[in-house]
């Protein structure tokens, strides 16, 4: 998804935006980035986290930034950025949370104009380039923000760093979250509120759905008003939130237990249990949520072996990255051996590294592996974060049994409806042909009402389009 994290401050800030960022690791694997301003000199620093920690990749660089009182930074699952732009609006570097769909055809449309691109990702065009581009061809940067906002499809959360401030928006149905915080000091502005705490800042305010604000040390001035219309993404309570962290006033972790808890009473198939177990890290919540409603222990079958892997390692062959995974989750023979247990996971997206777990409670000597999934089966590829963003529908291991079930490729809205609708004959097949292609001994999953419920804000103001393809464009 990515997540970013940035302040200004009457005093040397470059501590708090370092270790501010970090405390969003969990929201990219791919690279990260800082930048900051003196007030005249733009300084910036990018680096891979593809195999090691955003600590020890940055920490060497903070000598050269200290000083500073303003600066941002991000973790990105795509582009390298920061970026910084010289252009008729001043010198500004630019941090995105973003997917554009349309990227290609907003990348031929400034080609036309005899625009260059000089940065690439991955041998493909830099989506912030793209933005700070669209930026610098406006009037203001109030004018800039508000075009980009108006061309893309699919979501743009940003923080434009400046010589007077930082500009701090959010995409324009609120998909992704903007908060900023406060201290004696000045202000940060992040996508977790999780990373204010152990930095002395307190919770500020939201920005609205596309809402601008410029943030300077003095306080906030309103840019651009926010927008009536909200879509947040309900898979921050389920897999993406930190467990501390709040959005829209919502606790994450207080969501998931009542997510689990849900989900553990509609539950009638398990009434023999010894154990309760989630599948660390995000599936914890769900399962003590779970574990409180059945009144069955909670206990930890599986633990996570982090200290010598980085959480975004992963090779790029398919046999050594499918190794890696197992490598990170040891079970513990003492709690599952003769054990019938609920595992709870936060989703099925592809299925293999669920499989390879449950092979591995059996092998361990499980009597049962009974598997609750805290969200409904996900069946349409996300189009608006970048949650299963590099995967094809046929990468979801639903797309792929509807399309063995029904017989053919191309399943039309209609039918594909069918198997979203949890009591649904399709449904219930679906269900069916997991359960059996993962090897449980049953599955379940989340009804999307309760899983509404359980976030506490209206339906309409949540993204639920991989679930059930509802929301809007």
């Amino acid at each position: 998804m990515s997540g970013f994290f940035g302040c200004i401050s009457g005093r040397d800030c470059v501590a708090d935006v370092f270790y501010g960022t970090d405390y969003h690791s969990h929201l990219g694997t791919k690279r990260a980035g800082m930048a900051f301003c003196d007030g005249q000199n733009f300084m910036r620093s990018i680096h891979s986290l593809e195999n090691a920690y955003f600590r020890n990749k940055f920490e060497d660089d903070l000598p050269r930034f200290a000083g500073s009182h303003m600066g941002i930074g991000v973790i990105s699952d795509t582009e390298s950025q920061p970026i910084t732009l010289t252009s008729h609006l001043g010198r500004f570097s630019l941090v995105t949370v973003a997917r554009i769909d349309n990227i290609a055809e907003l990348t031929q449309e400034l080609l036309d104009r005899r625009v260059n691109f000089a940065e690439l990702s991955g041998g493909e065009i830099n989506a912030t380039e793209l933005v700070g581009i669209l930026i610098s061809t406006a009037g203001s940067f109030r004018e800039g923000i508000e075009l980009v906002q108006q061309k893309i499809k699919g979501s743009c959360s940003m923080m434009i760093l400046t010589e007077s401030g930082i500009y701090a928006s959010r995409d324009k149905l609120g998909r992704t979250p903007v908060v900023i915080g406060r201290d004696a000091d000045g202000f940060a502005i992040a996508t977790e509120t999780s990373a204010f705490a152990n930095l002395g800042y307190t919770f500020y305010t939201e920005l609205g759905p596309g809402q601008t604000c410029l943030v300077t040390s003095d306080g906030l001035t309103e840019v651009t008003p926010a927008l009536k219309r909200k879509q947040i993404c309900a898979f921050l309570w389920v897999y993406y939130g930190y467990p501390s962290s709040y959005f829209e006033g919502v606790n994450v972790e207080e969501a998931r237990y009542r997510n689990g808890c849900l989900l553990g009473e509609r539950d009638t198939e398990t009434t023999d249990i010894d154990l309760v177990a989630g599948i660390p890290d995000s599936g914890i919540g769900h399962a003590i949520g779970y574990s409180n409603c059945k009144q069955r222990p909670y206990k930890r079958a599986f633990v996570k072996y982090t200290p010598t892997w980085p959480r975004s390692f992963m090779p790029s062959n398919q046999e050594l990255r499918s190794l890696v995974a197992k490598m990170k989750l040891i079970p513990n023979e003492a709690l599952i051996r003769d054990a019938s247990m609920v595992l709870l996971d936060d989703s099925i997206v592809r299925g293999t590294q669920l499989k390879d777990n449950i092979v591995k409670l059996v092998e361990t000597g499980s009597r049962a592996v009974h598997i609750r999934v805290a969200s409904p089966p996900l069946i349409y590829p996300c189009v608006f974060i970048n949650f299963s963003a590099s995967r094809s529908k046929f990468d979801l291991i639903t797309r792929r049994i509807i399309a063995r079930l029904e017989e053919c490729d191309e399943v039309s809205d209609a039918v594909l409806a069918e198997y979203a609708d949890p009591d649904s004959p399709c449904h219930a097949a679906l269900v069916e042909a997991m359960r059996t292609t993962i090897g449980a001994d049953t599955l379940q999953f989340q009804r999307l009402e309760d899983l509404v419920t359980a976030i506490g804000l209206p339906k309409e103001q949540l993204c639920t389009h991989c679930w059930d393809n509802s929301s809007y464009f």
